[in-house]
């Protein structure tokens, strides 16, 4: 970490009692700061800066320097408490950084693609150039992340528990592995939430709105996506459950969502009971 860094992160910091280290998210800044208490076992819990700011309004701070944010991200900590969630080690730093790279080249490699085939001849040989640098790089990333697990017989052996549900990639195992650390350690109301796949109430008085998903971690759900249709043909777990909504009349994306937070569900209750996968003998989460 730079000093630079060093002042930066210092005005998100507070520790509250001997208990807790409460810091804000801050764009990547923080993530040197946080390996090291991570290292030092101290306990740390990294929050949101959104969150952070509506309890500052709430409480009718609406001024906002850098004295006041650390005054009132000590009075977030001492009021709303929020719990320790399992942060990555050193690496499972790594792997988050790489895995976080694979997913850029591979937006990249898309958009270059996309625009080869809008883009006049004369900027073929050039876009093509790129393409083939970009495909290059995601083989080099690859070949890192499959080198990053090797290191860890504890994350291979998770990466292969996963691997074993029909449906499920080495993509989506990886991205778990990297950006959903609580993966197996929260019940299923809760690894939902986290995610951003549970259903948010939208109630007052006798009205009762409609049900949505929205927040948590876009990445994970992103990386979901595209395994859960895999697994609405493949898997026959996933694959009845899916169909079964489907045949009481709930609007496709209702039913693709519902299918992404089961297998979620599911890979959870793995972890936790580590018990591979059976679509006889599935355990509770």
């Amino acid at each position: 970490m730079t000093r630079a860094d060093s002042r930066y992160c210092s005005r998100s910091l507070v520790r509250w009692g001997p208990e807790l280290i409460v810091l804000e998210a801050s764009g990547g800044y923080e993530t040197a700061l946080v390996g090291e208490l991570v290292d030092a076992k101290l306990p740390v819990v990294v929050v949101n800066p959104r969150q952070v700011r509506d309890f500052a309004r709430a409480i009718g701070q609406l001024a906002k320097t850098d004295a006041l944010d650390a005054r009132v991200l000590a009075l977030f900590g001492e009021r709303v408490r929020p719990p320790l969630r399992a942060l990555p080690d050193e690496v499972g730093r790594e792997l988050k950084a790489v895995t976080a790279r694979r997913r850029q080249v591979v937006e990249m490699l898309v958009a270059e693609q996309n625009r080869l085939g809008q883009a006049p001849r004369m900027l073929h040989h050039q876009l093509r150039a790129h393409i083939d640098y970009l495909r290059k790089d995601l083989a080099r990333l690859n070949r890192d992340l499959d080198q990053t697990l090797r290191r860890s017989p504890l994350w291979r052996e998770t990466e292969e528990l996963l691997r074993s549900v029909p449906g499920v990639g080495p993509v989506l195992a990886r991205t778990l592995l990297a950006e959903l650390p609580e993966l197996g350690r929260l019940s299923r109301r809760e690894i939902g939430k986290l995610v951003g796949l549970a259903p948010l109430n939208r109630d007052s008085g006798m009205m009762r709105g409609r049900r949505t998903i929205w927040g948590g971690r876009a990445s994970v759900r992103a990386a979901l996506y595209m395994p859960t249709m895999v697994a609405t043909h493949k898997n026959p777990v996933i694959a009845a459950f899916y169909n079964r909504l489907l045949a009481a009349g709930k609007p496709g994306k209702v039913a693709r969502a519902a299918a992404m937070r089961k297998l979620l569900t599911i890979l959870n209750a793995m972890l936790k009971h580590h018990t591979r996968w059976s679509p006889l003998c599935l355990p509770i989460a």
